[in-house]
């Protein structure tokens, strides 16, 4: 794999750019693999990136019915953060922020990270004590959650201008929250990876699963049957109609989940935030655009697309605190999909048919993409799950410990 550099980028740049080799290769499918990843984006090539980087298992296709990163890894607002309730997600959470700040040198790709931080606008008592405590389930993990009085509030943010209807009482800061540029982390790991001797082939979508001798033996796409001996999914917002196709019923439902920018505007937002009572959140990119959002649509779909009802929840919320906005216009709307468990939290895991282990998202999978992509690589490896990951395995929705996530969005 060529370095980028910065001699590199000055030389290139001379040349009128014309000089770059190819990112990644665009291969035709073998007839075998020894693994054969379902999805390209973050979670299915980093499985792919680190089968080959950590365990020398370079055999790998991964299979994408598009192109890659025009799934759910384009469909985010690029918010990396830990603030969670239970120590399980805690933990998953703080690895996987831990792989984020690291990501970029490790594939020599500019993943466009910087931290932002996070603020969390309070308007109830019950939130008060709600994040409270999320605060010290966080401390124990070394994880900031810092409690900010109303005095500190006003100086940090200075255009911020208190509710009529609903009074802040006090506000979260989250110092470490971070942001990173899709794309950009979609195009490094398939660059990585390929470098590595893992064959990416887009535009090959997969349309059955083959089992032979009570395991998986192959898949069946649009461009014809590829065997493989192990097989990993990993398809933001289809995992259930995939894992269908193996027989296997997953506890999970799809969402989808909006998100919007606005026409661009000077740099007047540094942090991220949330008005815990509105359901919404929103920042200020480094193009100047307010990018915004909320919680899920109140319905099932695999809808790619917003509705009004939703934006006008969300800019109510952000008007209530911040009104100086009344004026910025709309400029681009999207959805992305969810695959929503039962208790909010992701699964990595194996599954009754050997051979085929799932990666889906939970709540929304941009944030553990590394550490989540990392661990399924580990367990197709080894054959066996990380302790990080046990409790995230498919056994826990028939034993009953589920891990029922209060820190998933911006309503709790």
């Amino acid at each position: 794999m060529h370095r980028y550099s910065l001699s590199r980028l000055i030389r290139n740049a001379l040349s009128g750019h014309t000089q770059w080799p190819q990112v990644w290769r665009t291969p035709d499918p073998k007839p075998a693999y020894d693994v054969v990843i379902i999805g390209g984006g973050g979670h299915g090539l980093g499985a792919a990136y680190y089968l080959a980087s950590e365990h020398g298992i370079t055999n790998v296709a991964v299979l994408e019915k598009s192109w890659i990163g025009s799934g759910n890894t384009a469909r985010n607002t690029m918010t990396i953060r830990d603030n969670y309730l239970h120590a399980p997600s805690v933990r998953l959470h703080r690895e996987s922020m831990k792989l984020w700040r690291g990501l970029g040198r490790a594939l020599n790709f500019n993943i466009m990270l910087h931290e932002r931080g996070m603020i969390t606008f309070l308007q109830s008592d019950a939130q008060v004590a709600h994040a409270t405590r999320m605060a010290a389930t966080m401390a124990v993990f070394g994880s900031p959650y810092i409690l900010l009085s109303l005095r500190e509030l006003r100086r940090r943010v200075p255009h911020y201008v208190d509710s009529v209807r609903m009074p802040v009482q006090a506000a979260i800061y989250h110092p470490k929250v971070a942001m990173a540029r899709h794309d950009a982390l979609a195009w490094g790991l398939a660059r990585a990876a390929d470098a590595r001797g893992v064959d990416i082939i887009q535009n090959c979508e997969v349309t059955g699963i083959v089992q032979e001798n009570g395991r998986v033996a192959a898949v069946e796409t649009t461009r014809g049957l590829i065997r493989a001996n192990k097989i990993g999914m990993a398809v933001a917002g289809h995992g259930s109609v995939v894992a269908r196709m193996a027989g296997i019923k997953l506890p999970v439902e799809t969402w989808p989940l909006q998100a919007f920018v606005s026409t661009p505007m000077k740099p007047v937002l540094n942090e991220i935030f949330v008005v815990a009572a509105y359901f919404n959140y929103f920042m200020q990119s480094d193009k100047g655009e307010l990018v915004a959002g909320g919680v899920t649509d109140p319905y099932p779909s695999y809808a790619q697309r917003g509705t009004p009802a939703i934006v006008e929840d969300v800019v109510s919320g952000m008007l209530d605190v911040f009104p100086m906005f009344a004026r910025v216009k709309l400029m681009r709307q999207w959805a992305g999909m969810l695959d929503i468990t039962y208790d909010n939290s992701p699964i990595i895991s194996q599954t009754s048919l050997p051979g085929f282990t799932i990666d889906v998202a939970g709540s929304g999978g941009w944030k553990t993409t590394p550490i989540a992509a990392r661990m399924h690589a580990d367990l197709i490896a080894r054959g066996r799950p990380d302790p990080l990951i046990v409790p995230f395995g498919l056994h826990r929705f028939a034993t009953g410990r589920l891990i029922r996530e209060g820190g998933v969005d911006a309503s709790r």
